[in-house]
């Protein structure tokens, strides 16, 4: 990997931390926290589980700790305090941001230790191999293990699936949810 990929794969990960700030600022608390109809989530459940996953997603890539702690979920007031990954859809239909500003320091907070991480990552380091093969079961069924394969999952794949992929796929949700609630898309 070189100094070329890195910056291409910073420039698309600041990309998709545009959308959701874009995003973010054209929405009130009560569009994000409303449920349209049974078995369609809130934009809140977007929101929070992908900046949470990308939050704890970051150390594991090995970059820094997770910033969600007690003094955020304290601050952030959500129904459910946690990224979802392991709950029902009928569970994450109550997921609510209390404190919607809270959330948006949150967020900007957790953007940009990512986007720290990835320009000053040493390039040569992409390619190491983080999680080797076979996977345990928490990974063996999630996209990244499909990307990685036999070989394992590099630096490179983690950033790119856990944060960068994960990021687009809830902000494509996070669109569609907008037009139930009575606001436009965030790209042409």
């Amino acid at each position: 990997m070189d100094v070329a990929y890195r910056s291409s794969l910073l420039r698309r990960i600041r990309a998709m931390h545009s959308l959701y700030y874009d995003a973010c600022a054209t929405m009130t608390e009560a569009q994000v926290n409303a449920v349209t109809h049974e078995g369609a989530l809130p934009i809140a459940f977007s929101l929070v589980h992908q900046v949470l996953i990308e939050d704890g997603s970051l150390l594991f890539a090995g970059g820094t700790p997770a910033k969600f702690d007690e003094h955020w979920k304290s601050r952030l007031k959500l129904s459910i305090n946690d990224h979802g990954k392991a709950r029902t859809v009928e569970e994450m239909m109550a997921q609510h941001i209390g404190d919607y500003q809270a959330f948006l320091e949150f967020q900007r907070l957790v953007f940009e230790a990512t986007e720290n991480f990835v320009r000053d990552i040493e390039p040569s380091s992409l390619s190491e191999i983080i999680v080797t093969f076979p996977y345990g079961p928490t990974l063996e069924h999630t996209f990244s293990a499909r990307v990685g394969g036999e070989v394992g999952i590099t630096r490179s794949d983690a950033i790119e699936s856990w944060i960068y992929q994960h990021g687009l796929r809830h902000m494509g949700e996070i669109e569609h949810a907008r037009a139930l609630v009575g606001l436009g898309g965030m790209t042409s």
